[in-house]
């Protein structure tokens, strides 16, 4: 008599416990894998440690400890009775959680090159491999084990998750830092209303990668820490102090931002609502007449609108 078979599904590492019931009219009974016995009887034919039998009153079943990929197959219980002999078939299914086994270094790239990607993981079944950029802001990415990024942006820098998923476990998970290089950009200037006597402070940001340098110019001339003249630069920050301010101090400064993918300046002002008109005057007369307007347009605005 051939019982249907049936399935058992286990997770690797596991013990699975094969079940045979047998009574008392069974005289011989034997487990087999395919057609090599494991045990005939309480005799164990099989060298493998991890298995052995489990017998409680009329149960014979099979223990396979820390079970494998190579433990799957079909586990056949055989039983002779005094009538007909009998088999009870098991089909032995084992799942494997998925892992990430190869996946792409971090990457450093300049804003504008091609990025690919690359996540690859193994599991039974088959896991689903997923990406997307840890960045609230950030548009969802393929699902698929090679991503590929066209024209990088700044916007898209940052820690890239890999999630490998089989439901068998929880998912792999693992990261890809990228970098992306682009030039100086000063965002935000600060200009400075100060007295005669006191100190201006001149502050200028920028956002840049890698981390900018940063000069300061007062007309063609580069400003150095001198007397009366401080420099602070504090990572994308640069402050300008001029200490004791006189009137020849008063006008336009220019902050510079730069690094290996460019260059980036603005302008700023020591000014006394008495020397703004002189200030603007002056810049029109000394800079490019376009560029100037620009500048004094953005001063006015800075000062009196925004």
């Amino acid at each position: 008599m051939q019982r249907t078979t049936d399935n058992i599904t286990i997770r690797q590492g596991d013990t699975a416990v094969i079940r045979c019931i047998v009574d008392d009219k069974v005289s011989k009974v034997a487990w087999l894998n395919r057609s090599n016995i494991i045990f005939a009887g309480e005799d164990k034919w099989s060298l493998d440690p991890r298995v052995d039998l489990v017998t409680k009153g009329q149960e014979y079943s099979l223990r396979i400890q820390k079970v494998d990929v190579y433990d799957e197959g079909p586990y056949t219980c055989s039983i002779q009775t005094q009538q007909l002999p009998k088999t009870s078939q098991v089909h032995l299914i084992v799942q494997v959680p998925a892992n990430i086994y190869n996946i792409s270094e971090d990457i450093l790239v300049n804003e504008g090159e091609n990025v690919s990607l690359r996540c690859l993981a193994n599991g039974r079944p088959e896991p689903i491999v997923s990406w997307r950029l840890l960045n609230p802001s950030a548009e969802p990415l393929e699902s698929d084990e090679f991503v590929e990024i066209t024209g990088i942006t700044r916007s898209q820098a940052g820690r890239y998750e890999c999630k490998a998923t089989n439901d068998v476990s929880t998912p792999d998970v693992k990261y890809v830092n990228i970098v992306v290089n682009y030039p100086p950009f000063i965002k935000d200037v600060k200009s400075s209303e100060t007295q005669v006597g006191h100190t201006g402070v001149l502050q200028c940001i920028a956002s840049a990668v890698p981390t900018p340098e940063f000069a300061w110019y007062r007309d063609e001339k580069r400003l150095s820490n001198t007397q009366g003249i401080q420099i602070q630069i504090l990572g994308f920050r640069t402050i300008l102090f001029v200490s004791n301010v006189t009137e020849d101090d008063y006008g336009n400064y220019t902050c510079v931002a730069s690094n290996k993918m460019g260059i980036h300046n603005a302008s700023l002002f020591l000014y006394t609502p008495e020397s703004l008109k002189k200030i603007l005057e002056y810049t029109v007369l000394k800079v490019d007449l376009q560029k100037s307007w620009l500048d004094s347009l953005l001063f006015l605005c800075l000062i009196y609108f925004c």
